[in-house]
């Protein structure tokens, strides 16, 4: 069995320093939504407070409304940059290129690591759960964002299906979520089963042992 070996992600550091405001507007509303992005993750739409972000970007919140009209606006526009950001990354992955469980265990190592890396949108995603999708269904470009990843796995089963190496009655939306559930579980739940269970969840042993064992549920499941 070919197994693609991955390493495990450096984590990136909760907080950082914002860079100087620029006259470069694509400039300024990235920097903004790099901030806002982790005060929202941090205290949900209700808790996040505006100054804060314009304080930590030395700038006014005349200017932040400026470029995203409110905080309902910033924050939505937080969602869709996050989203676009791990569509992105997958769509890199060039998984047409590998056989298909290849590119299953590669998917599979992909989101585990980006939850990892990326703990602000595991956050933003149960905050929007808690408003039960109520700004997501407010945006034109999410839902979009989302189509490319799931007919890139569709492509996966169905090539491994003709390959006889997965089953067949697999859907891809459901092996999605259920990836998905997974690697979300390992971000929002570590802190709990840490102490409850009394392990290091955080060392990078304990991450590629459960990184593994996720690839090897999944493949298993969709093995013939």
């Amino acid at each position: 069995m070919n197994r693609t070996v991955h390493s495990v992600p450096a984590r990136k550091a909760t907080k950082t320093k914002a860079a100087p405001r620029t006259n470069d507007p694509e400039r300024t509303m990235a920097d903004i939504l790099e901030v806002a992005t982790r005060e929202f993750a941090e205290k949900g739409l209700a808790g996040a407070r505006i100054d804060a972000i314009a304080e930590a970007m030395r700038t006014s919140k005349r200017m932040i409304y400026y470029y995203f009209g409110s905080k309902e606006g910033l924050y939505l526009k937080v969602l869709e940059e996050s989203y676009r950001r791990i569509r992105q990354i997958e769509s890199e992955a060039h998984l047409d290129d590998l056989p298909p469980e290849d590119a299953l265990r590669r998917l599979v190592a992909h989101t585990v690591d980006y939850q990892w890396a990326h703990p602000d949108f595991v956050r933003l995603v149960q905050s929007e759960n808690i408003h039960r999708a109520e700004y997501l269904a407010q945006s034109k470009m999410i839902r979009k964002l989302n189509v490319p990843a799931i007919e890139s796995l569709t492509r996966i089963i169905e090539r491994g299906q003709k390959a006889g190496v997965f089953r067949a009655g697999l859907d891809a939306i459901d092996l999605h979520m259920s990836i998905s559930a997974l690697a979300v579980f390992n971000v929002a739940n570590r802190h709990t089963f840490a102490l409850i269970f009394e392990r290091d969840l955080d060392s990078p042993r304990a991450m590629l042992a459960r990184r593994d064992s996720i690839i090897e549920m999944v493949v298993r499941f969709a093995r013939k």
